[in-house]
């Protein structure tokens, strides 16, 4: 309660590993961690959709976030997780990801403006994320990234 009053509100964040950097999504995004299902690849399809997976009889599309941040791809292992989101009208969206790390609380004063990373950013970087004994985590704006895929 005390930490809340001195530097602010709090939020939660999930973070998960992209190429070994840290990025964090705030947790209201996201509705279910899964370990990684058969996917099935879909033609003609975004390079960044990996394809689709049945998820309790649902049909859930899988995007890589390595593919949307132009990072290589990676072959998944026994860390890799698929994190899934609204995607809007009820659909939801698989992110897969090298790793889920934890769930960060942090206070306003721990979340710095995207701008201290340098230069312009793209919308979908929405500052970061400095806990304390944490890493720095780029916290990432899902709506961009929604309306992309």
């Amino acid at each position: 309660m005390r930490r809340a009053g001195e530097l602010g509100r709090l939020s939660e964040y999930l973070a998960f590993t992209l190429a070994g950097e840290a990025y964090g999504v705030h947790i209201s995004y996201v509705h279910e961690i899964l370990k990684p299902l058969p996917i099935t690849p879909v033609p003609r399809s975004a390079d960044a959709v990996l394809g689709v997976m049945s998820v309790r009889g649902r049909l859930v599309t899988v995007c890589a976030l390595r593919a949307i941040f132009h990072l290589p791809p990676h072959a998944p292992d026994t860390r890799t997780r698929i994190f899934l989101v609204d995607g809007g009208d009820g659909e939801a969206v698989g992110f897969i990801v090298d790793e889920v790390l934890q769930v960060y609380r942090l206070a306003e004063a721990e979340i710095e403006p995207p701008q201290v990373l340098g230069g312009e950013q793209p919308a979908h970087i929405a500052g970061v994320g400095r806990p304390a004994g944490g890493p720095m985590i780029v916290l990432l704006d899902f709506k961009p990234i929604l309306g992309g895929v």
